[in-house]
């Protein structure tokens, strides 16, 4: 009996139910039409801050995905300074933040060009600039070679794991990325949005790479879908919504790999997650407005870059509570200078001071 989709017959011969999935794309098609027309609508300046909130998503939860928590400060530093945006405070990154940053650029703004084994080396390489996954040394820009083993998916405690899936042997990797490449590239008339969903399954199931192999899969679906839209400019995160929906999607993909070659069921997961994603961009798109009106409410207040700084990482969405230590390293100042800074806001009624006081006093932004 075979217990892979790789080991059939008939592999790598996807169908599923048409009929099933129609709604479900012309939902996800009105979808998408009606938030690029909102987002089209916005100024340049809009339109850029709502791109960079969406790429800092992307790439911080497409890594979040596989137990990777990146620094959001300095991924949003990376994307701005690649977009030519002017921001102030931009903090430096480290080469695992630049890495996965160039990948999903390269895969989102260069949509066009062919995916090719050389591409796909160049975004691996990126994604492991040290050659090691962890403590582990991997083989980097090449596809595995299996010399300490099978190529498993296992959770649980060391020698005593669940195999949830094994990949094709190392031995069949050259024609199977061949036989995906060519899909891919291929105009066949194949609707973009279940091409997206179908490279994304095919790529994680062949698992041609050590490591990294789920974000690459989720860089080649997003430049599936900017040649959906035939723009490179992101409004939705397919991977943020993916990261919520975490156990779902790592169940329905291990059902589909252990099933027959009708995948319909993963189809219309993919879909509707979509459309999810799609669905969430609204509250960039509110963020991205009411950071606008806040701003244009100041445009005659004299606030120095520090302060417009914090104030930025606040109408960003800062996690926790603002305090003067806080300030201090975000805004690399001693503490006396970040607690004038602080009173300079508190004193305009930018700043509000939480209700709890003395050594955990904290501050918000004011009618918040």
């Amino acid at each position: 009996m075979n217990e892979y989709i790789h080991e059939l017959p008939d592999w790598p011969e996807f169908h599923w139910n048409s009929e099933r999935l129609t709604e479900h794309l012309a939902l996800v098609s009105r979808q998408q039409g009606r938030l690029i027309g909102h987002m089209e609508a916005l100024g340049f300046q809009l339109r850029q801050e709502a791109i960079l909130q969406t790429l800092t998503a992307d790439v911080v939860k497409t890594s979040e995905i596989e137990g990777e928590k990146l620094n959001a400060e300095q991924v949003r530093s990376s994307i701005a300074r690649r977009l030519g945006m002017d921001i102030a405070g931009l903090e430096l990154a480290d080469r695992n933040v630049e890495g996965i940053v160039e990948m999903m650029l390269d895969a989102t703004r260069n949509y066009e060009q062919p995916l090719t084994d050389e591409r796909l080396f160049d975004w691996h390489a990126a994604l492991f600039p040290t050659g090691r996954s962890g403590m582990a040394k991997i083989r980097v820009g090449a596809w595995r070679d299996d010399h300490a083993g099978p190529m498993q998916v296992v959770s649980g405690p060391l020698g005593r794991g669940k195999v949830h899936y094994e990949a094709p042997v190392a031995s069949r990797l050259d024609k199977e990325m061949s036989t995906f490449l060519d899909f891919f590239n291929r105009k066949d008339g194949m609707d973009p949005l279940l091409k997206a969903a179908l490279a994304h399954l095919w790529f994680v199931t062949i698992h041609p790479f050590d490591d990294g192999n789920g974000r690459v899969a989720r860089a080649i679906a997003d430049m599936q879908l900017a040649r959906s839209e035939e723009s490179s400019q992101r409004f939705y995160s397919m991977s943020s919504q993916i990261q919520d929906e975490r156990k779902t999607y790592y169940d329905v993909l291990e059902q589909t790999q252990h099933g027959t070659m009708d995948i319909t069921v993963w189809m219309e997961w993919f879909l509707s997650c979509l459309g999810r994603a799609i669905a969430r961009a609204q509250d960039t798109l509110v963020g991205v407005l009411a950071k606008a009106k806040f701003w244009e409410a100041l445009c005659s207040t004299p606030l120095n870059e520090r302060q417009r700084s914090i104030l930025n990482h606040l109408l960003d969405g800062f996690e926790g509570n603002l305090t003067t230590v806080k300030w201090a390293k975000l805004a690399k100042c001693s503490h006396d200078t970040a607690l004038r800074d602080i009173q300079g806001l508190l004193t305009r009624g930018i700043l509000a001071q939480n209700p709890s006081g003395g050594r955990s006093t904290s501050y918000r932004l004011a009618d918040t």
